[in-house]
């Protein structure tokens, strides 16, 4: 049993799985595809990533396209600042941004929909987090938008952030191509 929480992004939802809690420690289903097709989200993904990062590491936000990719994003170890941004051009809410606090503690999700930009920075002194993929990574479609874009206006909770190149080059929400074909 899962509660799907709406945002302001449509298509963008917090998922929080049951947790059952007790002094031996937690059990929980991250991912269970009859409960996600009942509440209308995937429930086919392909493949499975995990990240660790530590303190000040911002990552994104990064998009790939033509093989749009859906995330599904939980913190595994630590807490993160987990940000998705609407970069379809014929949208009503191209540009805008949803973020929340994913943490080891919270056990909250993310659903990042095809079609959104995602990116997070690391709040703890480490982080580990998994995210699953509707679509398989291609390398040729790798892209990303820059994180500090003031027509996004992303109010990132750190300061001075430690980006890879890529992320620190990232064109701009206004130079990116028209991305409004979702295939």
């Amino acid at each position: 049993m899962i509660t799907v929480t709406e945002t302001t992004l449509p298509d963008v939802v917090v998922i929080e799985p049951r947790v059952f809690d007790d002094e031996r420690g937690f059990f929980l289903e991250s991912f269970n595809a009859r409960d996600f097709a009942q509440a209308g989200l995937p429930s086919h993904f392909v493949q499975d990533n995990h990240s660790r990062s530590t303190q000040g590491v911002l990552r994104g936000l990064h998009y790939q396209y033509p093989a749009w990719q859906g995330k599904l994003v939980r913190a595994l170890v630590g807490e993160i600042f987990d940000v998705a941004v609407d970069i379809r051009r014929d949208s009503p809410h191209f540009g805008q941004w949803f973020g929340l606090i994913l943490s080891a503690q919270n056990h909250k999700q993310l659903y990042v929909p095809p079609g959104f930009a995602h990116g997070f920075c690391v709040l703890s002194e480490v982080s580990e987090m998994a995210y699953k993929c509707t679509a398989l990574y291609e390398s040729s479609d790798d892209a990303a938008v820059l994180w500090s874009d003031p027509d996004i206006g992303i109010d990132w909770p750190i300061a001075n952030p430690i980006l890879s190149n890529k992320d620190n080059a990232a064109p701009r929400l206004a130079q990116l191509p028209d991305l409004v074909t979702l295939t």
